[in-house]
């Protein structure tokens, strides 16, 4: 099983869910270069290229064969993108809080964090990075362990964050999902404020067979906000699908 993490983001994101999934399968999740704990190679422009060569090239040296691949926000970008050009590596997706194609409204969130940030140093875009990641009634009950999370983007090397949020400018795979016949799970929070839950609907409708599930009360970090949930929900998909292989082109088994 590989896990991969958004924009921002290093492998902790997946902490509450890996001691579980480890029960049942081999995790996998790396940070992504430019985040957490791996470098950024010299030249590095953080395209979505670079990311899945990266990627491809951990699972060669693992000698991994087809994966359960799950992603997170960017790193939900980032899966779709695996399975479209290379649909031999996925066993079965999840991902949350993901979409087919960047719209106006999370550009127009990622331009607004790139400002403050720009305009009013790392605190100021750590605190509005956490109110845009959250749900309102879950931020409020859990404040201590959102000031940590914000606090420790003040401590990171943000430039690789913006850049690859520049990259993500112009992405879109709508007319690439159509052909994807591996069972794909998308996951999604309705109080999500960068992500807009209607992404949820449209990638249903261009997956073949793919299934949503919608959680209510819950902003874009899934994992954070229901982690036990979150946990069981991985381990029912990937072992519904352990054994199957892609769906046929019609969608339907």
């Amino acid at each position: 099983m590989l896990l991969l993490h958004g924009l921002g983001g290093d492998h902790t994101v997946w902490d509450y869910q890996i001691p579980t999934l480890a029960k049942s399968y081999r995790v996998l999740a790396p940070d992504l270069r430019g985040h957490g704990r791996s470098p950024l190679p010299e030249g590095a422009r953080y395209t979505f290229g670079e990311f899945e060569g990266d990627v491809g090239k951990l699972l060669d040296d693992r000698k991994t064969g087809p994966v359960h691949l799950v992603g997170l926000s960017g790193g939900g970008l980032l899966a779709l993108r695996l399975l479209v050009d290379d649909p031999s590596r996925v066993r079965s997706l999840a991902v949350f809080g993901a979409m087919g194609h960047m719209d106006n409204h999370t550009r127009a969130v990622g331009q607004g964090w790139a400002d403050i940030l720009r305009d009013e140093g790392p605190a100021a875009y750590s605190r509005r990075l956490a109110m845009d990641l959250f749900a309102p009634d879950w931020l409020e009950a859990h404040m201590d362990l959102a000031e940590r999370i914000a606090k420790s983007q003040e401590e990171r090397n943000l430039r690789g964050v913006v850049q690859w949020a520049l990259s993500m400018r112009d992405y879109d795979l709508r007319s690439r999902l159509g052909k994807v016949h591996t069972p794909t799970l998308i996951l999604q929070g309705l109080d999500d404020s960068v992500v807009d839950p209607s992404h949820a609907r449209l990638l249903r409708q261009a997956i073949p067979g793919s299934e949503v599930r919608l959680f209510p009360n819950t902003g874009h970090l899934i994992p954070i906000e229901r982690p036990e949930e979150t946990g069981q929900i991985l381990l029912d998909w990937f072992a519904r699908n352990s054994t199957r292989g892609p769906l046929p082109p019609d969608g339907r088994r």
